[in-house]
């Protein structure tokens, strides 16, 4: 049996950090990854979502440019938007790809990678299969990164091509004349924010809340839900979704409306749009009884497991499921086994963007988290139309808003960015 000091299971933004980090400690360690190295960071994920938003943009604020001069409307189709995010993600890929030749050309004595599936059969002992067959390696330390995918509802048929999640939005080949969104939180948006920027595809978006980002400020979601409709969006608020078939080959659904009415709607195709869970399945995860949250994330105390040699990095955790976080929780895992962390990861500053219209970003607390935990703040906003820059870029919707507590000392506790270039904007707090 192989033995290597350090087994990384999951080749994703915090698995491959991991990775990297235990060859700096000169630790002989094993890389595990049964699909494609990069993860959901770069494909059906982060970087294709992201790149999509870009173009959507890039292409409303030049559609609204030429109507401004009363010039004719550009002209743009699917096939040549998902040309450019599948080079992005090639780009990206191939960057990886080419970095993994050379830490295994430059570290042989050290760095060892399998494309295969693992599973854990005791604290210390994986089962590797491959498409050579399967091993058992034995491992001193072990980080579990396996990632998460998008949350699917029983009773709905997810096909990926008529009803799908956002790993299906790649099969599409021409934008589609309407499309339901299941989930009005950040992802649900996005997407809703990137069709309807093409002014191609009629949207709904089905919210079970009062209004959209049910989790930020009112007077912030205010601001995207009317970019949104101004975008010819339909929001259903307060909706319960009945059903949700497809029918001669497009989608209905049947909603609830908290009067009690129900109606019902079709669209061309659906986005199910409503979380992601972790991958856990069949990693001998149950079995060795390490300890999961009711949602089935690892719980974990500071990247380490209940089981004292097994450490848990990214979305397989119930912490911020962002890309660099993932990444800064691979590397931190990797000093707390074997060196002294100058101190635990602090998830209370670390930033979020939300790539919606305008851009959204913060940083701790925003208003309602302050309430919900009786604290006691000031808060102050500044409007886009009193900066220099906004007005020279013809583009001063949004506005700042900076919460600190309310005594003596007036601590920053939480800062909301919205408007052009919010995520640039928020670094200094």
């Amino acid at each position: 049996m192989k033995k290597y000091d350090l087994c990384v299971i999951g080749g994703g933004p915090s698995g491959y950090a991991a990775a990297m980090r235990a060859i700096d400690f000169k630790k002989n360690v094993l890389l595990i990854e049964q699909d494609k190295i990069g993860g959901a960071g770069i494909y059906n994920g982060a970087l294709s979502s992201k790149t999509f938003w870009e173009i959507s943009k890039e292409f409303a604020s030049f559609n609204k440019k030429m109507v401004h001069l009363g010039l004719p409307r550009p002209e743009i189709h699917f096939r040549n938007v998902l040309q450019e995010v599948n080079e992005a993600v090639n780009e990206r890929s191939d960057q990886l790809e080419n970095h993994l030749r050379l830490v295994i050309k430059n570290h042989p004595e050290l760095f060892n990678f399998l494309k295969g599936q693992a599973r854990l059969l005791s604290k210390s002992v994986i089962e590797v299969r491959t498409n050579f067959g399967s091993e058992n390696i034995h491992a001193e330390n072990i980080i579990i990164a396996t990632g998460s995918r998008p949350r699917k509802i029983p009773s709905i048929k997810v096909d990926e091509k008529i009803i799908m999640t956002s790993d299906g939005i790649s099969s599409l080949e021409e934008f589609p004349e309407s499309l339901v969104i299941l989930g009005a939180g950040v992802i649900g948006c996005e997407f809703a924010t990137i069709f309807s920027n093409f002014n191609k595809t009629r949207v709904h978006v089905i919210s079970k809340d009062d209004r959209i980002l049910p989790f930020e400020d009112s007077d912030l979601a205010r601001v995207v839900e009317k970019n949104l409709e101004s975008n010819q969006v339909l929001i259903h608020r307060e909706s319960i979704l009945e059903k949700m078939d497809i029918v001669d080959g497009k989608v209905e659904y049947i909603l609830k409306h908290p009067d009690g009415n129900r109606e019902s709607f079709h669209a061309e195709k659906a986005l199910i749009s409503v979380g992601r869970v972790p991958n856990i399945e069949d990693t001998g995860l149950n079995e060795l009884g390490v300890e999961l949250s009711k949602t089935g994330h690892i719980i974990d105390n500071d990247t380490q497991t209940s089981i004292s040699n097994i450490f848990a990095v990214g979305d397989i955790t119930a912490d911020i499921a962002l890309v660099n976080v993932g990444e800064l929780e691979g590397r931190h895992a990797v000093e707390k086994i074997y060196g002294v962390p100058k101190r635990p990861i602090i998830y209370k500053n670390i930033s979020t963007i939300m790539f919606l219209a305008p851009e959204v970003a913060g940083v701790g607390m925003n208003e309602q988290q302050a309430q919900n935990s009786n604290i006691n703040y000031q808060v102050a906003s500044f409007d886009y139309k009193c900066i220099p820059r906004a007005v020279a870029m013809r583009n001063t919707e949004g506005f700042f808003k900076i919460l600190v507590s309310d005594d003596e000392e007036m601590k920053v506790l939480g800062l909301r960015a919205v408007g052009e270039h919010a995520s640039s904007a928020i670094q200094a707090v």
